[in-house]
């Protein structure tokens, strides 16, 4: 789960990491209000996404005076700002930042997250920080430094003082850059965090590091445990589709072709999708009904699928494995009948109880198209889509 950069700063300032000082604000007048309250003769006016590379898209701007963030907020507030890390309809923005404007002297680069190679939390760390990081991981890779934690030892203090020399840091810097990675590290020990990331760390000109932004990733499997955090979710920044999907514990991602795949289990998926793609079609979606999955379920999946008017043609293939194929089939018949179909559904089932799944789905009388292997399945809903195109 992703949080706004505002929701991430309240937690940096909980966990002692510096940042500068702002509110948020819904529309153009409170915005004004907070410039106000703040005092000071510059304020940014930040949209608020879930998305980086705002900057470049137009959703970070300076203001002089409070008429001036006034105006900058009526511009973001209630549009769609479409980044290069967005889709080509963007994210709505609903509220934006405003904060002091800071005097930069150096941009910094600091990041914290799970290295599944190493299985340590890994510190990530450029003196190289600002918009264009990913051109400095492409281009000059060794201009990154990692440093891995063991989780029995923890953070050390020998460890700050490489990421600080890496950083280039001054004196007055190193001193105040423990807090900094210890709150990270707390943070992301305390709320399962999967990543958190300050791009960019900076100096100001009066020598204080401060977060300038900061992106945090949570772990979904962990939100039951933190309430506090699930409560930070913003739907709105996500797919309508996907959060549907989360109600009826589906796993679900959008994708953008015409063959709609609804498989349990992740590495089943992932293979039906590239099966499609190998006989020349593409999957509209990722759809993992899970392996303790119910008749309830499967009709919702399809419901999912369907809501996509780009869909020509469904692809099922579930191992009955924990779930039986039967009532995967019962589930099957009920949203096809439920729905009124018109479009062809291929269904490869494999399993427990598979003689009977298959046997229901034959007498059905639906117009439901059984398969031998997910080679023919594949093969035939790639054709069948395109016969419907």
């Amino acid at each position: 789960m992703n949080i706004h950069e505002y929701q991430a700063k309240q937690l940096f300032t909980v966990y002692g990491v510096p940042v500068p000082k702002g509110d948020i604000a819904e529309c153009a007048a409170n915005a004004a209000k907070v410039a106000e309250q703040l005092g000071g003769d510059a304020w940014v006016v930040k949209a608020q996404i879930h998305a980086g590379a705002r900057g470049k898209a137009g959703g970070v701007k300076l203001a002089r005076d409070a008429r001036e963030v006034a105006e900058h907020a009526a511009e973001m507030l209630g549009k769609r700002l479409v980044t290069h890390q967005t889709d080509a309809f963007g994210l709505p923005v609903n509220c934006v930042w405003v904060e002091e404007a800071s005097a930069i002297k150096n941009e910094f680069y600091l990041s914290l997250l799970l290295d599944r190679e190493s299985e340590r939390l890994l510190f990530v760390a450029s003196a190289a920080g600002g918009m264009d990081i990913e051109a400095v991981a492409a281009e000059t890779p060794e201009k990154i430094v990692r440093i891995p934690v063991h989780p029995a030892a923890g953070l050390q203090a020998y460890q700050g003082r490489q990421i600080g020399a890496a950083l280039g840091l001054g004196k007055e810097q190193q001193v105040q850059l423990p807090a900094i990675l210890n709150g990270m590290y707390e943070l992301f020990l305390s709320k399962d965090c999967s990543q958190i990331e300050i791009n960019p760390l900076i100096e100001t000109e009066d020598g204080k590091l401060l977060a300038l932004d900061g992106k945090i990733n949570f772990d979904d499997n962990a939100l039951a445990l933190h309430p506090d955090i699930a409560a930070l979710r913003d739907a709105s920044q996500e797919d309508p589709k996907e959060a549907e999907a989360k109600q009826f514990d589906l796993n679900y991602i959008t994708l953008g072709g015409n063959i709609g795949c609804m498989v349990n289990g992740a590495g089943l998926a992932m293979a039906t999708m590239d099966m499609v793609k190998l006989k020349g079609g593409a999957p509209a979606n990722f759809l993992d009904v899970g392996g303790g999955t119910n008749k309830d379920k499967v009709k919702e999946a399809f419901k999912l699928i369907l809501s996509d008017g780009t869909v020509k043609a469904v692809l099922v293939n579930i191992f009955g494995g924990i779930v039986k194929c039967d009532v995967i089939a019962a589930g099957i018949l009920a949203a096809v009948e439920d729905m009124h179909l018109t479009i062809p559904v291929v269904v490869r089932l494999e399993g427990t109880n598979v003689e009977q799944g298959l046997a229901m789905l034959k007498n059905s009388g639906l117009g439901l198209t059984p398969a031998e292997d997910l080679n023919q399945a594949a093969e035939l809903a790639v054709k069948l889509a395109q016969e419907v195109a």
